[in-house]
């Protein structure tokens, strides 16, 4: 019996898999996102010049063009902006990853207990939800960050504690629809708990709506931490981070155009690849997300 299940368990993930894998765009960005993802692990072994991804400068070699030595070149301080460029996706997608992890660890609980309890607990939750989506996430994210210190942690901070009103909102519509669904009203009758039912009964059934909302928001979160260091607020120098290399790098334009291009083009992939990857899970799920 448990052979038979585990088989159909099986032929219906292979199914499953075959039918997302048609969508072509979808896979590119699960593609280039597995691509930098490996790239990030392996970047102290496969960086042509780790060094210069700490405090490593050779001002000889300052703003040299893409060449067989520096295939995208380097940068101010002549550090190879390639190998900067492998340990600055390790801190984008730490942040999408920390950010995500915060955001939804907090607005997935709220969402739910104010959907499920309604009454003045909905009114003080989504209330308060509201007043944090009423400022643009940017700039709510760079006044937190200003007002604890610039720093890559206190950023991630910042933008977690703007993030997790989205996920609250999803979580709040689908439990509204979910809290009246048959296996609910069943639990209740056997006498389950509020807390089993919202998150043994509910949550799992909205699955496949917060990961849809998860993977388009990775991409995002990345635009916006790199927006903030862009503005001086977030990571600091010499950290390779992404925003802060395409800064730097603009002070050199047009002449030495790679500085600025090269980090510019791995946020614009990044983040396209991400939405790929997101729109296809939304079309294969058939959900709707914010």
């Amino acid at each position: 019996m448990n052979e038979t299940k585990s088989l159909k368990m099986r032929e219906g993930l292979v199914r499953n898999w075959l039918r997302f894998s048609k969508n072509y765009l979808a896979m590119a960005g699960l593609f280039f996102l597995i691509l930098i993802a490996v790239l990030a692990i392996l970047a102290p072994w496969i960086a042509p010049y780790p060094n210069d991804a700490k405090l490593g400068v050779n001002f000889q070699k300052a703003l040299l063009p893409p060449s067989k030595d520096h295939i995208f070149g380097t940068d101010e301080a002549g550090r190879d902006i390639f190998s900067r460029l492998l340990f600055g996706a390790r801190i984008s997608l730490m942040l999408a990853v920390i950010v995500l992890g915060i955001a939804f660890s907090i607005g997935v609980p709220l969402g739910i207990i104010a959907g499920y309890y309604g009454g003045a607990v909905d009114q003080i939750i989504m209330r308060i939800t509201d007043v944090f989506s009423s400022i643009p996430a940017l700039v709510m994210a760079m006044a937190v960050c200003v007002l604890l210190k610039p720093s890559l942690e206190n950023s991630m901070i910042a933008i977690a504690l703007v993030w997790w009103r989205s996920f609250c909102r999803l979580a709040y519509g689908e439990t509204l629809h979910l809290k009246q669904e048959e296996y609910v009203t069943v639990s209740r009758s056997l006498g389950a708990s509020s807390f089993y039912i919202m998150f043994r009964e509910i949550l799992p059934n909205m699955t496949s709506s917060l990961l849809v909302k998860v993977t388009l928001d990775a991409g995002y979160a990345i635009l916006v931490g790199t927006s903030i260091s862009y503005l001086g607020a977030g990571a600091s120098p010499p950290t390779p981070e992404w925003g802060i290399m395409v800064a730097e790098g603009r002070h050199y334009l047009p002449e030495s155009w790679w500085a600025s291009l090269f980090p510019g083009l791995a946020i614009f992939l990044t983040v396209l690849s991400f939405n790929l990857l997101g729109d296809g899970l939304r079309d294969f799920f058939d959900v709707k997300v914010e």
